[in-house]
Parts: C-alpha cells; sequence; structure tokens
C-alpha cells in the first residue's frame, strides 16, 4: 500500500494527514497550532509542521506528499534566505490603503478604469488580502525592510522549501532561493500573477514593491517540485481554497461555501473570470481549471463571538437559534467583526440592528447571529450567479458548517439545499489526493470516495435576505 500525505499550513494550525494513494482511506492523523494574529513569523507555521509530523509517527514511510495552505500571505526573504519580517497574513488590513493606491495608479486617478484594468490583469480587482497591496505596504511603510528582498514567497511555498530540505543559512540551510516553487492557484491571488496568461505580471510587483525580486516557478498541478531527504515527491501544492476543492472532488456545477476564520464561497469553472466590481476574484484551481471565488473575512468566528455574548455553548447558541423565528422577529446582525473584504469594506464594525424591547431574547440574538453569517455568504453566492455561475450542488464545510443550525438554516437563505460532508480536513486532503496523482504519473487525480454526506433542505425565507439587505450599509468605521 502506497501511502502519500496532505500538509494543510492555515492560519490557525498545521496538519498532516496520511492516506492510501489509491483509495483516499485515512491512516493516521496530527495536528499543531499557530499562534494568532494577522503578522506571524513562519518559523512558527515549520515548528507546527515538525509537531504535527511528529504525531504522526513520522512521514518516512510516504512516498509523496503535498502542502496546501492560506493564500496571500507576504513571506520576504533575503538573499541568505532569511525571513526579513513577520508574514504578514491574508487578515490582515493594514495595506487597505495601499490596494487603493495602486488601484489609483493605474487608473490614473479614475477607480473604475484602475478596478478595470486589474481585473483584466490579475483576475481580482485589488484588496488588503491580495500579497501585491502587502509589498506596497512595505515599500511605503518599512523601506529598509524593502530594500532587502531578494524572493517573495507564499506560506504554502515557504513551507514546502523548508520540507525539500532548505532554508535559511543562519540555520544551516542552503538559502537557495531558486528552489521556490509553487502553483497556479496560490499564485492566482498575489496580485501579479495572470491566469489569463498562466505568467507573472512583473511590472506590476515593480510597481507595488519597487524592485523584482525573485518568485517561486510555478509548476503545473501534477509536477514534481521538489524531492524530500528520504526521496518522496513533493507536489506544487496549492493555496486552500483549491486543495479544499480537490479534497471534496468538485465539478462544474458544484459551489463551496467554507466557513472556517474566513468565509469563501467557491465554483469550478473551465475559464478564467474577471469581475470589475471586485466582489468575485478569479483565481485558479488545483487542477488547470479555475476557481472563482467570493470571500468574507468573517465566519465561523461569527458564532464564537455568540457563545461569548450570551454565555452558551456552540450547540447551546445552536439549539438557541433554531427555537427562533425566520428573521430573529426583526434582529439582524451585519457581521463585519474584523472589517470586511466582499463587500471591500476593511475598517467597517459589526452592527446589530433592530432591537426592541420584545426581541432582545437570547434566542432572536443566537438567530440573528446565524442569519448574519449566512447572509453574508450568500452576498457572495449572488455575486457568483451574476458572473455566471450556476449552482446545481451547493457544499457546505469548514467549521462553521458544524453547528446544526447553520446546517438547518443555510437552505431557507440560499434558496438551495446543502450537502454537509463528513468532518474533515479538506485542505489536507486535497493536498493528499495532489500528491497520490503526482505519484500515480497518470493524466488525472485518483477518484477518491466521498462518503457519508447529509444532505438538508428547507423552505426558502426570502424576508431573511431582504431584512439583512435593508440594514447591510450601517456600519460604523474602526477610527
Amino acid at each position: 500500500m502506497a501511502l502519500v500525505a496532505g500538509i494543510d499550513t492555515s492560519t490557525q494550525s498545521c496538519k498532516v494527514v496520511v492516506r492510501d494513494a489509491l483509495t483516499g482511506v485515512e491512516v493516521r492523523a496530527g495536528r499543531a497550532t499557530h499562534p494568532d494574529g494577522t503578522q506571524i513569523h513562519p518559523d512558527h507555521w515549520w515548528q507546527a509542521y515538525q509537531s504535527a509530523v511528529e504525531q504522526v509517527g513520522g512521514l518516512d514511510d510516504v512516498e509523496a506528499l503535498a502542502v496546501g495552505g492560506q493564500q496571500h500571505g507576504m513571506v520576504v526573504l533575503d538573499e541568505a534566505g532569511e525571513v526579513i519580517r513577520p508574514a504578514m497574513l491574508w487578515n490582515d488590513t493594514s495595506s487597505a490603503e495601499s490596494a487603493e493606491d495602486l488601484i489609483m495608479e493605474r487608473g490614473d486617478g479614475d477607480r473604475e478604469r484602475g478596478a478595470q484594468f486589474w481585473a483584466d490583469t490579475c483576475g481580482s480587482v485589488l484588496v488588503a488580502s491580495l500579497t501585491i497591496t502587502k509589498l506596497r505596504w512595505l515599500r511605503d511603510h518599512e523601506p529598509h525592510n524593502a530594500a532587502k528582498v531578494a524572493a517573495v514567497c507564499l506560506p504554502h511555498d515557504w513551507l514546502s522549501w523548508r520540507v525539500a530540505g532548505h532554508g535559511p543559512i543562519s540555520q544551516g540551510g542552503d538559502g537557495d532561493l531558486s528552489a521556490l516553487f509553487t502553483d497556479r492557484s496560490d499564485a492566482s491571488g498575489t496580485g501579479y500573477w495572470s491566469p489569463f496568461t498562466n505568467d507573472y505580471v512583473m511590472d506590476a510587483l515593480e510597481q507595488a514593491l519597487g524592485s523584482r525580486p525573485l518568485l517561486p516557478r510555478v509548476i503545473g498541478p501534477d509536477q514534481i517540485g521538489a524531492h524530500t531527504s528520504w526521496g518522496a515527491l513533493i507536489g506544487p501544492g496549492a493555496g486552500d481554497n483549491a486543495a479544499a476543492a480537490l479534497g471534496l472532488g468538485l465539478v462544474p456545477g458544484d459551489v463551496s461555501v467554507s466557513l472556517g476564520t474566513s468565509g469563501v464561497v467557491s465554483a469550478i469553472n473551465a475559464n478564467p473570470m474577471a469581475d470589475p466590481t471586485g466582489l468575485v476574484s478569479g483565481f485558479a484551481d488545483a487542477t488547470g481549471a479555475y476557481l472563482p471565488l467570493a470571500c468574507t473575512l468573517n465566519a465561523s468566528r461569527i458564532i464564537n463571538t455568540a457563545t461569548t455574548l450570551l454565555g452558551r455553548s456552540y450547540d447551546e447558541v445552536a439549539e438557541l437559534a433554531l427555537s427562533a423565528a425566520a428573521g430573529a422577529d426583526g434582529l439582524t446582525l451585519v457581521p463585519y467583526f474584523a472589517g470586511e473584504r466582499t463587500p471591500n469594506k476593511p475598517h467597517a464594525t459589526a452592527s446589530l440592528i433592530g432591537m426592541t424591547i420584545d426581541n432582545c431574547t437570547q434566542a432572536n440574538f443566537a438567530r440573528a447571529f446565524v442569519e448574519g453569517l449566512l447572509c453574508c455568504q450568500a452576498d457572495g453566492l449572488d455575486a457568483m450567479v451574476a458572473r455566471g455561475v450556476d449552482p446545481q450542488r451547493i457544499f457546505l464545510i469548514g467549521g462553521g458548517a458544524k453547528s446544526p443550525a447553520t446546517r438547518q438554516i443555510a437552505p431557507s437563505v440560499f434558496g438551495h439545499a446543502v450537502v454537509v460532508p463528513p468532518d474533515g480536513e479538506y485542505v489536507a486532503v486535497g493536498a493528499a489526493r495532489q500528491a497520490a496523482w503526482v505519484l500515480s504519473g497518470r493524466p488525472n487525480p485518483p477518484v477518491w470516495p466521498l462518503e457519508g454526506s447529509v444532505t438538508f433542505t428547507g423552505e426558502p425565507e426570502p424576508r431573511i435576505r431582504q431584512q439583512y439587505a435593508a440594514v447591510r450599509e450601517l456600519t460604523y468605521p474602526s477610527h
């Protein structure tokens, strides 16, 4: 039995799963946490990876592996392979003004024209999440660090590089920056790679940083990026959303709604997409196709906040929410606790609107939080449909999908049945499936059955969306 490993270096933790390459059956798994924050030194990812590998008893019996990881995070290296400063993660909104600067510059002061340029160039209108905006922030706010940059990579690129035996010279590594590699899906979230030409846009990189540092080579979805010290193949890896789509086995017509730290609505598409409104990002997927998606900064943590506010457990909040009527008797949450990316409101705050003496009950509060979470994602789904996506099946995954309230209320908000697959680490599973693909040498990834899914249905409740739409602009800046 050939074994493969999938690694997910996510915002919150590193997960490692070992699976049978042919059947996909899990053999063992491990997990180690990452520190909280929006700026994290990559050494923490390496330490968490080592800890997770130790939990699974090592990977010496694994014949291939691949790394999936959080998109967009800016990792900057000097000529010796040293990390210059902590990585700025996707959820760091410091570069919001930098994004606007880059848009306005390309539009010669006309934002609409600038937005169209970036949509046509990299598939996305720039927001603070994208790597290119963080590089502009670095140039403007830390010019001494910007001057040291010899290479720029992403979290999954950096960890793949370390797993392949490379590293900073100060830690006994070779500092070989030319060994960095990545894949289309993660490159497509940088703002300086084009899904239309499948190549880097170097003048965009120079516009942001003021120089043209080395970038990881972009390899195909079934190509070998490197080898480990024990001879295992290392696949190209993928951005987290693309890896999750591969783990779920999504095909055209499938839409995934992922409720993790962020909320992501994504779909498999045969052609690249450019949305000048900025609501949909035109990313690539992990198979050679495309993965248009709408991303929110707020998702499962909305429910976590409800548990804190109400002093109730996760299950108790779900029970309360299900005991309340649809619409929470007029109580509506606009859940922009961390600012927002879709719509682009990086400095917005959350608002709880429509309170009366009668509707201020714990049940209505719980219901409003769940409906706010789902309405936020439904806005992303609407944006995808407006760009031509035709949902046939909607998959609900991520930590937020574990809530019985989320599962049961989602069909009423989305207006579609939702499929909830078995609880699993689908980013890591997708990375493992990619590793099996690379190992097989075949033209398509292996078919791994997805068993145990449950479909939830419900009558559409249009008033929930209407109530939310009436107040979602009533937010206040955080400063």
